[in-house]
């Protein structure tokens, strides 16, 4: 069962069928981008900052809200040089 502040992140979705370890790129993605600390919080200690580096660089450009992209690039530590463009 998923927290309200990770549903939050969520509003498209019918959170009652997401499944938090099928639909864990879905969740890390809406999370880095538009979670709460308690999301993030919830995250990290769900998923580990390592799972949680590896989909974030997963994420193509064009899914980053910019702010949100700079931020976890330094706080997970990867270059944002690295994250492909969504189309290419």
């Amino acid at each position: 069962m998923l927290p309200p502040s990770v549903k939050q992140t969520l509003w498209s979705y019918d959170t009652d069928k997401i499944d938090k370890t099928k639909d864990k790129r879905l969740i890390i993605s809406q999370v880095l981008n538009f979670g709460s600390k308690d999301a993030t919080d919830w995250a990290i200690n769900n998923y580990g900052k390592k799972i949680i580096k590896t989909v974030a660089m997963s994420i193509p450009k064009g899914q980053w809200g910019k702010k949100s992209l700079n931020y976890w690039s330094l706080i997970l530590g990867f270059d944002q040089n690295q994250i492909k463009p969504r189309f290419n």
